[in-house]
């Protein structure tokens, strides 16, 4: 009989060893299984939204029931699926054996933030099933105090706890990044999606204490009608949109940024050629981290603040907009005279570029200021948010799903299927949102049940691609399942790629390296198509 050779998945067995574990590869497994059971949560919100939409009246229920539909969809896609998809689980995953560490800097903190995490999403879970919440996911005052009548106090209490496990699992990965990589590991031989962690770590740092204080501040407002932000009480409900923004507008670089590094790790395995400007892509993440702190004010050119300031923050976001497409630029160029193979991997990457850069021009509509004012809280945002967040986001979590699952699992998938998946995915996606865009523009306002009969055909369409969007999401569920079940063996790197990753076994064992190993080559170094490994082999 065949030895099965130690790995972090038979080294200790029970359901106490993974609830007690502190091996960074197994908290990332308890992560990757809560946040798909959020993300089918937010998905089954999304499809009776897509459904109550084919008819221009009401079908499911009344307008409040809609409300909190459409609420339950954004709290938990936003706070319990995208901010913590990518760095919870292949960053908990990959980070450690990426820079050749043995683990995080703090492995009892990376547990206790997925207990911040579960804590956090049961809460806000209870809060909709005990009813609800009808305020949108932006939580906007004065309604949130005096109009709304869900349970807004549990919902912001799930939020405020959740906010933990990401400034814990930022520290963690800014530390672990500092202190614990290999000999030789300069800064400039990191692979980008060490770097792009890095730069969404330092985010999650900097803005989740500032959306804490200003959930905390509505609670006090709510429960003690101490004037803040309510006008009634002489508050001020600009002052929240400020504060929201400030953090929420950089989030959406807490769920993109992962992505990108995702792009810039997959594109130079699958097209056999160096990352094309590596030290400008590097640098364009720690900008995008930084300009995006810069450019909340996008958000409220309607809501009455100043001229001026909407001028500033418009120039602003068109600033925001040159390190993003530097980063799709030298996708492109990497990809030139290379030898592309399209594994499923590669094509989700594909239909992140393609959907992302889409995404990325619609916001410069809206970032001009005639234009915004025409098509603000229409659907056009939607589109455009959706193409970024989804079209972007999931399409980048997705690629490093396929990239990363042989040597996380140890075994590989049906290359058929997860193919089909990519392609359902992206046209899926697009027939879903590119005609709300349309919608948008036609001056159909977002968040309303009903609507006038002539928008009808663009809505079918949607719901349309929605049905089709949902089978590219739910195929990788089975195949990958059916691959732990039956999938063949994975080798130590089936990709022939670089990376210090590569050099353990699939999967790999619970100390990760049986002995340190030394950085010898820069990153994605390939040379006539052919990987040459980055570190010394023990």
């Amino acid at each position: 009989m065949t030895k099965v050779a130690e790995s972090y998945l038979n080294a200790e067995v029970g359901l106490r060893s993974w609830l007690l574990t502190t091996d960074h590869k197994r908290i990332a497994l308890l992560y990757f299984a809560s946040i798909t059971f959020f993300f089918f949560v937010g998905g089954i919100a999304a499809t009776l939204i897509r459904i109550e939409l084919i008819t221009p009246g009401p079908t499911l229920g009344s307008p409040d029931v809609y409300n909190r539909l459409f609420t339950m969809h954004g709290i938990i896609m936003v706070w319990f699926f995208l901010i913590p998809s990518i760095p919870t689980t292949m960053g908990n995953f990959m980070i450690p054996l990426m820079i050749g560490a043995r683990d995080l800097a703090f492995p009892r903190l990376n547990l206790l933030s997925w207990y911040f995490f579960i804590a956090g999403g049961l809460l806000t879970i209870a809060a909709l099933l005990f009813g609800g919440v009808d305020t949108g996911w932006t939580f906007y005052e004065p309604y949130s105090t005096f109009y709304a009548n869900g349970y807004v106090i549990l919902a912001v209490l799930g939020i405020f706890v959740s906010g933990f496990s990401s400034v814990l699992t930022g520290l963690n990965f800014i530390v672990t990044t500092h202190k614990l990589r290999a000999p030789g590991l300069t800064w400039y031989r990191l692979p980008v999606f060490v770097w792009s962690t890095y730069a969404t770590s330092l985010i999650l740092v900097l803005a989740t204490p500032v959306l804490a204080m200003t959930l905390i501040l509505l609670l006090v407002e709510r429960v003690f009608h101490v004037g803040i932000f309510s006008p009634q009480l002489g508050g001020d409900p600009l002052l929240f949109q400020h504060l929201f923004w400030f953090y929420s507008h950089p989030a959406v670089y807490i769920m993109i940024l992962p992505s990108m590094g995702v792009i810039s790790e997959v594109v130079p395995v699958f097209s056999r050629r160096p990352l094309y400007g590596y030290t400008f892509v590097v640098w364009c993440s720690i900008a995008i981290a930084a300009i995006g702190f810069l450019v909340w004010g996008h958000h409220m050119f309607v809501a009455g603040q100043a001229l001026y300031a909407s001028l500033a923050f418009s120039l602003l976001s068109y600033l925001v907009a040159v390190p993003s497409a530097i980063k799709v630029f030298n996708w492109i160029a990497t990809m030139h005279n290379g030898w592309i193979r399209f594994e499923a991997p590669m094509l989700f990457a594909f239909g992140f570029i393609g959907l992302f850069t889409l995404g990325g021009l619609t916001g410069l509509f809206l970032a001009a200021l005639a234009v915004d004012v025409h098509v603000t809280d229409t659907y056009f945002v939607v589109a455009h948010f959706h193409y970024i967040m989804v079209g972007g986001a999931v399409m980048g979590y997705f690629a490093g799903l396929h990239y990363w699952w042989p040597k996380i699992t140890g075994r590989l998938y049906s290359q058929f299927w997860s193919r089909c998946a990519a392609i359902l995915a992206f046209f899926g996606f697009n027939l879903t949102f590119f005609p709300q865009f349309i919608l948008g523009y036609l001056g159909m306002p977002r968040r309303y049940q009903s609507y006038p009969p002539e928008f009808q055909v663009w809505h079918v369409l949607s719901s349309a691609g929605a049905s089709i969007l949902a089978v590219g999401y739910a195929l990788p569920l089975f195949y990958l399942w059916f691959s732990i079940l039956r999938g063949k063996r994975a080798s130590a790197n089936p990709w022939n790629a670089t990376g210090l990753e590569w050099a353990t076994p699939s999967p790999p064992p619970p100390y990760n390296f049986a002995r340190t190993p030394t950085v010898v080559e820069p990153p994605y170094h390939y040379h006539r198509g052919e990987a040459v490994m980055q570190a010394e082999r023990g």
